[in-house]
């Protein structure tokens, strides 16, 4: 059996999102991820674990215990 991170809690997994820890639900898609994060889905890229994940798949990308994410946001201006 795994141990728990001093931050987790049964029923939850911890990934790295852009270089800080957060405890989140298990199954968690990409999906839920944005929206729980409040992120515009058309205006983002997702790299997972170094890999950039088409739109078309995240809410069938579940996030694992120890998973890497980097969020990136674009930026419009003039």
């Amino acid at each position: 059996m795994a141990e728990l991170n001093a931050q987790q809690s049964p029923g939850e997994i911890v990934v790295t999102i852009n270089s800080q820890e957060r405890s989140l639900p298990v199954e968690m898609n990409l999906t839920q991820l944005i929206e729980l994060l409040k992120l515009e889905p058309r205006y983002l890229a997702i790299e997972l674990n170094g890999q950039v994940i088409s739109r078309k798949l995240h809410a069938t990308t579940r996030l694992t215990e120890g998973d890497v994410l980097e969020v990136v946001t674009l930026v419009g201006g003039g």
